[in-house]
């Protein structure tokens, strides 16, 4: 891929994530509640927090095979085509579990980050485009574009009605069709010959990393908004800048992730800032007031995130090129999938146990994560490291 080439793809993918981030951002914190006002009560919230992430698990399943046949351009474009769809149904409709269907088939994210299929696809076309040692950088980009895109929509969730919001989802999908029309046809590897689709060592790592994503589906924003909503009495307003400050300050940790992983290491920076944010997560469950859970929600949100770019570029790291698409989409997978179990239970731990319960379970356990990802992995050389052979061969 040459310079000029790799240049304008990288610009056509910020400009596709920016708007569709800028969508996630509102419409996460502001479909829960319009789905109470439809009339769903809190476990039916954990339902379509559950469905939406399942559908993003399949589609993220079927755009493996859809990449291999008609490329990256031909995915995102089918992916881009789906998101209009969707938010055409959701201009016409206010039955309940038809807005639903709408967002799992336009694959809404309902997670402070986000997952699915156009992660799985454009993580590998970013990795492609620059050089190996810049990496993180660009994916730090990547992401802190995602993250501010979101931060405005989530400011920007009260200065509209659900019409004025859906036809913004529904701009975003076009603006995305025609950035994803403009890329080349070949970013993609095709697949070496007789290469298995996912390495030990990838369904290893998405192993663990299903089990960082089942932890967090305990917190997703949509649950912490519903949360902040039902025992603080916040309203969408101050939601919408609650989530907006938070959504900023994760966008500017992300500027620390290169220098970071630069310093102590990608695996090194990943395992101990994800740790450090898990015990603020707990805490958010003892919070006696608004201010103090909001406090510790942004002092989570200052350091959660920082394991996203690092965390990419490592798995880009320690798998050869051919194997790339192969593991952005299966680890994408395996998180998309695990993540979508623990909904439907919390919105019945909140209704029937404690409401702030899941900030327990999910702190806890995305500890135990961060324990085992740091002992399966530190000993880990890429392949194209010295050593790397003799390592495998010691595993």
């Amino acid at each position: 891929m040459s310079g000029f080439h790799a240049s304008r793809e990288l610009v056509l993918v910020l400009v596709a994530k920016g708007v569709r981030t800028f969508c996630y951002g509102y419409l996460g914190i502001f479909l829960p509640l319009y789905l109470i006002e439809l009339g769903l009560s809190a476990a039916g919230v954990g339902a379509f927090v559950t469905l939406t992430l399942a559908g993003s698990a399949g589609l993220t399943w079927a755009t493996r095979a859809s990449a291999e046949r008609v490329g990256a351009r031909g995915s995102l474009l089918l992916l881009a085509a789906l998101t209009i769809a969707a938010a055409a149904i959701l201009l016409a409709t206010r039955q309940p579990w038809i807005v639903v269907v709408a967002a799992m088939l336009g694959n809404v994210a309902v997670g402070t980050g986000e997952t699915g299929p156009f992660l799985s696809i454009e993580q590998v076309v970013v990795a492609r485009a620059v050089a190996p040692e810049q990496r993180t950088s660009m994916l730090s980009l990547y992401n802190l574009l995602g993250y501010g895109a979101a931060a405005v929509g989530a400011g920007a969730v009260a200065a509209g009605g659900p019409r004025t919001l859906f036809a913004g989802f529904l701009a975003a999908g076009v603006i995305q069709a025609v950035a994803y029309a403009g890329l080349g046809r070949l970013v993609l590897a095709p697949r070496a010959a007789g290469a298995a689709v996912a390495t030990p060592v990838i369904r290893r790592i998405a192993a663990l990393f299903a089990l960082d994503s089942f932890a967090g589906g305990f917190v997703l924003q949509s649950l912490v908004a519903y949360f902040l909503h039902a025992r603080f009495d916040l309203g969408l307003e101050a939601l919408g800048r609650v989530f907006l400050v938070a959504q900023l300050l994760t966008a500017g940790s992300l500027l620390l992730a290169p220098r970071l992983a630069r310093a102590f290491g990608l695996l090194p920076t990943m395992v101990v800032t994800h740790l450090v944010s898990n015990v603020f997560l707990i805490g958010i469950a003892a919070a006696p007031s608004a201010t103090i859970a909001v406090v510790l929600l942004f002092a989570r949100q200052l350091l959660s995130q920082i394991d996203v770019p690092t965390r990419q570029a490592w798995v880009m790291t320690i798998v050869r090129d051919h194997e790339r698409e192969s593991a952005a989409t299966t680890t994408t997978l395996w998180r998309t999938s695990a993540q979508a179990i623990t909904p439907l239970a919390t919105g019945w731990i909140m209704q029937s146990l404690a409401l702030s319960s899941p900030f327990v379970l999910g702190g806890g356990l995305k500890i135990v994560y961060d324990i085992l990802l740091w002992k399966a992995f530190k000993d880990l050389k890429p392949p194209e490291s010295p050593g790397a052979r003799e390592g495998r061969e010691a595993r």
